[in-house]
């Protein structure tokens, strides 16, 4: 009897450890492409120590083109969480993203992550001193589907350059690279700094990062798109770039699906924004300084791009939220 009551219990604790591990939801949270911090942003939650273990839930990072086409696969549910730049958050909401008047109701935010400054790279002693003067050179404009892409294609329509340039699509990493062996003129970023790529770039060539501030001042551009921030890349980020460089940026959100169970959302920022858990994502990159349960939604307006329920709970139980 004692015999058949062990091998009734080793069967209980079989069939329930097989009825966790199939009960275990897998989300997918879409990356960014090589070089980028979206990929860096995934990959760090993917392997902190309270999400891998989590009894609910895992996370697989995977990579992508960047914000827009995140944007499309989280409204999607193809992933479940991915990172988005704000301005693509609004834009799609509202069926306003360029050639495509579709709305993107199903991505909600969940935090904000850093800002994202635009910077432009040429030559030292280019005589490349404004966006202006890359007309009729080869530029590197960031991969399709990337959110780089579409704010260059912003931005560089607005300053009436987008079509006498010639546009080379590529990743960050891919850009350095061709710049280094001196088949662009330029390249496009739009991601925290330090880049690793411009980085890169800084180690073959003698630099320059373009005042993209003053283009867009005097262009009206912060009129135009009022969700972009005004921002200084300070002096010595990068070698032989000794002067601080003024710019703009957007925020970069970390979104997820709208039927995403609010508790898992919630359990992963519990995990993220905890003392410990922001501690882990900026020993993946220094960007993640930005990243506080004070500044949780910086830049987010819930009124224009709604909080995921999960998100919610959590923001108001942090009092950040009323």
């Amino acid at each position: 009897m004692k015999r058949i009551l062990i091998l009734v219990l080793a069967l209980a604790v079989v069939l329930g450890m097989a009825f966790t591990a199939q009960a275990k939801k897998r989300y997918v949270f879409g990356g960014g492409p090589a070089g980028g911090t979206f990929q860096t942003v995934a990959n760090g939650i993917q392997v902190y120590g309270p999400i891998k273990s989590n009894p609910n839930f895992s996370v697989k990072a995977q990579s992508s083109g960047g914000s827009v086409e995140n944007l499309r696969t989280t409204n999607a549910g193809r992933v479940a969480f991915s990172t988005v730049y704000a301005g693509e958050v609004f834009l799609g909401r509202n069926g306003k993203m360029k050639n495509d008047p579709r709305k993107y109701e199903n991505v909600l935010v969940v935090g904000y992550l850093y800002g994202a400054p635009a910077q432009l790279v040429v030559r030292e002693g280019s005589g490349i001193t404004s966006a202006k003067d890359l007309a009729g050179k080869k530029v590197g404009v960031g991969n399709a589907g990337s959110g780089a892409f579409a704010n260059c294609e912003r931005f560089f329509t607005h300053l009436g350059i987008w079509d006498k340039i010639e546009r080379n699509a590529m990743g960050y990493n891919d850009a350095a690279q061709a710049f280094g062996n001196e088949q662009l003129d330029a390249f496009w970023l739009l991601t925290a700094f330090p880049s690793g790529a411009v980085i890169m770039a800084a180690q073959t060539n003698d630099i320059n990062l373009i005042d993209l501030g003053k283009d867009a001042a005097d262009s009206g551009y912060f009129e135009e798109y009022p969700y972009f921030g005004k921002l200084t890349i300070p002096a010595g980020t990068y070698r032989g770039v000794d002067k601080d460089t003024p710019s703009f940026f957007d925020s970069a959100l970390l979104v997820a699906n709208a039927k995403v169970n609010p508790d898992h959302v919630y359990e992963l920022m519990s995990a993220v924004w905890s003392e410990e858990g922001l501690k882990h994502m900026v020993g993946q990159k220094k960007t993640f300084r930005a990243m506080s349960v004070a500044d949780g939604l910086k830049g987010v307006n819930p009124a224009a791009t709604p909080l995921h329920p999960g998100a919610i709970k959590f923001w108001k139980e942090k009092g950040v939220l009323k």
